[in-house]
């Protein structure tokens, strides 16, 4: 087996395809006079594509072939037996055909998919975006090259949707406000060489919790077995029911609205079960394990906005990687379905000892290191990339420039280059990021 790799729009992709010589299968006949020399020796380029809103480029030769077709449409073939032609929307599969005088066909299919960029890129909140004493320092780090993305909130913990959405149950629900312009926002940040990462948190929804537990529409919640709203840590209304179709169609039509409004990705967070016992909750309509109903809503999702050219990040638990159950949060299952996992490895977050780090705050280097390569051991089969939630803020120790670098360089030491940052009061020092 020989090895094409083909990346359609932002995609790098690898692709196990026939070699030449396998790609041999003859026509039942052959042309009167014509040598039969066998099929033509077909090989696809590779294509490289950094966006998935721009055309990818198919190329490649087919040596002895009088015609060759890409999904049975005629592509002009050079002399020599090269060819190119522009696909635009990129496709998921595409079939190359080469035929020849005799009769003889070679045909290769190649499966054309995601594969996300990279970036380095700060978290805003919409009132943060709305405040110019906030949204310029980051813009700053943009030009200045510190950052290449931007990480803007679409809807909150709070279930607030930060600009006036036209989602129908966002606006029947009252969850829409006035924050930001969305449009005039990513034309913003797009103008200032910089990428726009939506974030939306999917079943951590109050608004939509207490408008559907009001009008009866109770199965849209998680549930004691008791009957009462699942609270857990979060307050009475928290936790949406990731196994309802009407949640579930809530958040994808937020986030392809949003992939239609020019957002490069949609980045989901709470995309999981509520922490605690699973015998002591009730979540209607789950027929399957909580897992796969995650994955479900991740896979729906990711089809509906690679559709209008976005890509899939999850945000996912630290302990994810070793303990998934209790969220629900797979990450291989997980890294065959997104184009990357975001573990919040904040070094605050672990317990003394966790993998062997006797004091994880106050080591930023060691904690990243070990936790980051866990997830990219898990998530290197799957495909997807891992994209790591760092700590910009203080807690116990306080972190300024080297505790951010040291994270940083972690991340990038253990196959993670690209990172998001995150500080709850969206103040970021410059001088933590390398210009």
């Amino acid at each position: 087996m020989g090895l094409v790799m083909v990346v359609a729009a932002a995609l790098l992709v690898a692709i196990m395809v026939p070699s030449p010589v396998s790609l041999m299968s003859s026509s039942e006949f052959s042309r009167p006079g014509a040598v039969d020399d066998g099929p033509p020796r077909l090989v696809v380029d590779a294509a490289h594509v950094q966006d998935l809103r721009k055309p990818v480029v198919l190329s490649g030769r087919a040596k002895g072939a009088e015609s060759v077709s890409v999904n049975e449409k005629p592509v002009p073939i050079a002399a020599d037996g090269k060819f190119s032609l522009e696909l635009s929307p990129a496709p998921g599969k595409v079939r190359v055909r080469a035929h020849d005088k005799v009769g003889n066909d070679a045909t290769q299919e190649v499966t054309i998919q995601a594969r996300h960029p990279g970036m380095r890129a700060v978290h805003m909140t919409a009132l943060a975006w709305a405040s110019p004493q906030l949204r310029e320092p980051v813009l700053q780090m943009g030009r200045e090259g510190r950052i290449n993305a931007v990480q803007l909130d679409i809807k909150d913990e709070s279930g607030e949707v930060g600009y006036d959405s036209a989602v129908p149950l966002g606006r029947q629900i009252g969850a829409t406000r006035k924050h930001y312009d969305a449009k005039a926002a990513v034309d913003q940040i797009h103008a200032a060489g910089l990428r726009v990462v939506g974030r939306i948190v999917a079943f951590r929804d109050p608004i939509l919790a207490r408008a559907s537990w009001d009008s009866g529409q109770r199965d849209r919640v998680i549930q004691t077995t008791g009957g009462t709203p699942w609270s857990g840590s979060y307050g009475q209304f928290a936790f949406t029911n990731y196994a309802n179709a009407e949640v579930v169609r809530y958040n994808i039509d937020l986030a392809v609205e949003a992939a239609g409004l020019g957002f490069d990705d949609i980045l989901y967070d709470y995309v999981r079960r509520p922490e605690g016992p699973l015998e002591q909750m009730r979540t209607p309509g789950l027929t399957g394990t909580p897992s796969n109903a995650i994955i479900d809503f991740l896979a729906r999702s990711r089809d509906e906005v690679h559709a209008r050219g976005a890509f899939v990040g999850a945000s996912v638990f630290g302990i994810a990687a070793s303990r998934p159950g209790p969220v629900a949060q797979d990450i291989p299952a997980m890294s065959r379905t997104v184009d990357y996992v975001s573990p919040m490895v904040y070094p605050s977050h672990w317990g003394p000892g966790e993998y062997g780090v006797a004091q994880p705050e106050s080591q930023p280097f060691d904690i990243t290191a070990k936790s980051v390569s866990a997830f990219v051991a898990q998530a290197r089969d799957g495909g997807a990339q891992v994209i790591p939630w760092l700590q910009a803020f203080s807690l116990r120790k306080t972190y300024g420039v080297a505790e951010v670098k040291a994270q940083i360089e972690a991340s990038r030491q253990s196959g993670a280059p690209s990172f998001l940052l995150w500080n709850a009061s969206c103040r970021y020092d410059p001088a933590s990021l390398a210009a």
